[in-house]
């Protein structure tokens, strides 16, 4: 009972991280700039993220919920700020530099880790991911208890990291094909990319605000 509830935490993990938004380009970006450790770490820390906002959904925490449907606009604004904010960062970045301080051994895990945590936790709305996801799969509360529910949150983190193990490790194949040149036009896209879906998230969060506002 325990390893197909298991099971179907790894494949909800799967399922959540797959789509390649701001986290997926910034972890191909850092694989590419740094080591396939710099991007891997960096993926573990939104699988942490992602399972706390799995227990969140899960464990129906109605105070941190509560608290994300009154403030949602806010955190969306603020969520989108910082996405742009890491992609004027990479876009601006010198993969010469990087390549330089890695070499060095001045590349720092820790940092690749925490700040994935800090930039994914600014979007607490993926919640509501998790939320559809259970119930695609046939998973409450109510029917498995704390024990079991654990052993899929369990299985939630292990499904993210291994999508994010999976693909730092197949950018990592292609990683000597490219040149310092490549890599500039690299950071150039994936920081031009990351900057416009932070705009668009705070933009269609300003127009759905005053589309309610409105209606109502």
């Amino acid at each position: 009972m325990w390893f197909e509830i298991f099971f179907r935490g790894i494949l909800i993990g799967l399922a959540a991280s797959i789509p390649l938004g701001p986290i997926g380009i910034l972890c191909i970006q850092r694989t590419l700039s740094k080591n396939q450790k710099s991007g891997f770490i960096s993926g573990l820390g939104a699988a942490t993220t992602d399972t706390l906002f799995a227990m969140i959904a899960f464990f129906s925490l109605s105070v941190v919920m509560s608290f994300i449907e009154s403030n949602m606009t806010w955190i969306k604004i603020v969520g989108g700020i910082c996405i742009i904010a890491v992609g004027a960062n990479i876009f601006f970045s010198n993969p010469v530099v990087q390549i330089r301080r890695n070499r060095a051994g001045k590349s720092n895990p820790w940092q690749d880790y925490v700040s994935v945590i800090l930039f994914t936790i600014t979007n607490p709305a993926y919640i509501l991911v998790f939320v559809a996801l259970f119930a695609a799969f046939g998973i409450s509360n109510d029917s498995l208890g704390e024990v079991s529910g654990m052993s899929m949150i369990v299985g939630i983190f292990a499904g993210c990291s291994l999508w994010w193990f999976a693909l730092t490790t197949t950018v990592n194949l292609l990683r000597k094909k490219f040149r310092p040149r490549h890599l500039l036009w690299m950071n150039r896209i994936s920081g031009a990319l990351i900057m416009l879906l932070g705009g668009v998230a705070i933009l269609s969060t300003i127009l759905n605000f005053h589309l309610n506002e409105f209606l109502h």
